[in-house]
């Protein structure tokens, strides 16, 4: 009853201030202020104030949404449980069955980059007469010599 009663006043006091608004010549917004002002009349009509108004009144509602907060949780936890673990059960469990079949060492096979030898350097990286400790302090003193120092 008495959420009805603020529900009204409020809207009139919205058209209220539209009314005035428009007065002022402010078309537009003075429609918006109308728009917003007949919602709460519009929600009481309805009777999703007479609803909310009994939701929030009543120990059953306030359960179930405690109870809904409790399920929302349980989700949560188990969802980064199981991203931690790395998978649903049925994962785990072809993750472990392909860990006891890889477990046997596999036969002894050549290596795969050839048969010890280290592979060949490109001779074209540097020039053939000069060490490569003169290569490097070559270029800091063309850097050197480029900004005149």
């Amino acid at each position: 009853m008495i959420a009805e009663t603020v529900c009204s006043a409020v809207s009139a006091a919205g058209l209220g201030i539209a009314a005035v608004t428009a007065y002022r010549r402010r078309f537009l917004a003075a429609v918006r202020t109308a728009a917003y002002a007949l919602i709460p009349v519009a929600l009481v009509m309805t009777g999703v104030v007479e609803w909310i108004a009994d939701t929030a009144f009543s120990p059953t509602a306030w359960a179930g949404f405690a109870l809904l907060g409790v399920a929302w949780l349980l989700f949560m936890v188990t969802r980064t449980v199981e991203r931690r673990r790395g998978g649903t059960r049925k994962e785990r469990r072809a993750a472990r069955a392909e860990a006891r079949r890889s477990a046997v060492a596999p036969d002894a096979s050549a290596p795969s980059l050839g048969a010890g030898a280290p592979a060949p350097r490109p001779a074209a990286a540097r020039p053939a007469g000069k060490p490569r400790a003169e290569d490097d302090f070559s270029d800091i003193e063309a850097i050197l010599k480029k900004h005149g120092i």
